[in-house]
């Protein structure tokens, strides 16, 4: 049985098909059509209802337009109803919209050889990222499978662990009122979010623990008070910072081997893998490298980190640059791209700070050639988009191999990327000419 979502996702879909046909945009890349100085590209958001900077799609695509960007990628976890509302922000501000997701997966192998991934406190723990997803609004029953699955366990470790950090406090003298129920209705009053949409996350837990705090103890109280409740001292600069208090609830009750910890149950990588695919997506590996100290062994360098995606069918790779600094993207990046990966990169935005929308490295802007492999990997996923939109193969097949109608991974990159400027572009035209209408 099919998956059906909100009519506005259809409608997305539908209006993005229906920039041309595949053989027109081909013929219009071929002419060199496409932005003639690429605006700056985000290709990984979180919108609410996930933990998110933002209190609205709104104010999120609001942010991203006064900032100029061009092209926004939005990259939820378990639930994809907001994308409907996030196109049709989109559109109104002529931004070219990007869907994808990300999914937490276990490497059971590596879990054992206590090797770590992309995830610096837990051996085997994967994230991955799925971009240029068109197969949302409808889905198929082994997407829907998979997704339950996570949904399922998911749902089942936040409302155990909500009842332990509720446990911590009480066992301290005081009662934070907080259940599962209060952490979901915190969501859907700050969102306005639909209460079958919000899944919890372990930073939705402490921001309704530290807000029953704010509320109830003073500041002089505060850091006296969460030493006692976390069994340690505390060391927060400003007893009002609520991001801090906010971490400090995080790392010292919810992480591994603290007493509101619940064993998590995750995806095997093959099932996320498969999960990605069967949405239409392109499986996109979010690299950590220096944002953890010392760098994760599966990433420890380049071109060893490159041959296990290979070897898993991973043929994409994204960044967060802000975590990183511009010698390892330097590093990494132009070696990521020479091997035939199309690379991306975003902001995440998944905390309360409100980070410009550009992505920058955390020691100053992105050096220009670093920004030229970021466009054409965004370029990328718009061409997988369209074309799959129109049944056709576009980055990947459906079983995640490489195109095969292009003789080298370069020229598969290259040629793509022409094809989603081109889309691109078409849409930036249609934006135009529906605004000079109004």
């Amino acid at each position: 049985m099919m998956v059906a979502m909100d009519s506005k996702v259809t409608d997305a879909l539908d209006a993005l098909r229906e920039l041309g046909t595949p053989a027109k945009i081909r013929d219009l890349a071929e002419r060199g059509y496409g932005p003639k100085s690429p605006p700056p590209v985000n290709s990984h958001i979180h919108l609410p209802p996930n933990f998110s900077a933002f209190d609205s799609v709104e104010q999120a695509v609001s942010l991203a337009a006064e900032q100029r960007i061009g092209v926004l990628g939005v990259s939820n976890y378990y639930d994809y109803e907001v994308y409907g509302d996030f196109v049709e922000q989109a559109r109104s501000r002529g931004i070219f919209p990007l869907f994808g997701l990300e999914i937490i997966s276990m490497q059971v192998e590596l879990r054992d050889a206590g090797i770590k991934v992309n995830d610096p406190g837990n051996p085997g723990k994967t994230y991955l990222c799925g971009k240029a997803i068109t197969q949302f609004d409808r889905m198929s029953p082994e997407a829907a499978r998979l997704l339950a699955t996570i949904r399922k366990n998911d749902s089942e470790r936040m409302a155990t662990m909500t009842g332990r950090m509720g446990d911590a406090f009480r066992s301290r003298g005081f009662d934070a009122g907080v259940d599962e129920s209060a952490v979901v209705e915190m969501i859907v009053t700050r969102h306005n979010s639909t209460r079958s949409t919000v899944y919890l996350q372990e930073r939705h837990i402490s921001q309704a623990f530290q807000e029953s705090l704010f509320q109830r103890v003073s500041p002089e109280k505060r850091v006296a008070y969460l030493s006692e409740v976390c069994g340690t001292a505390i060391k927060v600069a400003n007893p009002n910072d609520h991001v801090a208090v906010q971490n400090e609830l995080r790392s010292h009750l919810m992480k591994a081997g603290k007493v509101a910890f619940v064993e998590e149950q995750f995806l095997s990588f093959d099932e996320a893998r498969r999960l990605v695919l069967e949405l239409g997506g392109i499986p996109s590996y979010p690299v950590l490298a220096d944002g953890a100290s010392p760098i994760c062994q599966f990433e420890a360098d380049a071109d060893g980190l490159i041959r296990e995606l290979r070897s898993r069918g991973v043929h994409a790779a994204e960044w967060i640059p802000v975590r990183n600094s511009t010698h390892v993207l330097e590093e990494y990046v132009p070696k990521m791209r020479a091997a035939g990966l199309a690379v991306t990169a975003g902001t995440e935005h998944n905390t309360l700070d409100l980070i410009p929308f550009d992505p920058a490295a955390k020691d100053g802007p992105l050096p220009a050639s670093i920004r030229a492999i970021f466009w054409e990997g965004a370029c990328v996923a718009a061409a997988h988009q369209f074309l799959t939109l129109h049944g056709e193969c576009g980055y990947v097949d459906r079983d995640g191999r490489p195109n095969a109608d292009y003789d080298s991974a370069d020229t598969r990159i290259r040629q793509l990327a022409k094809i989603g400027a081109a889309v691109i572009q078409r849409y930036f035209d249609t934006c135009q000419a529906t605004s000079s209408v109004r």
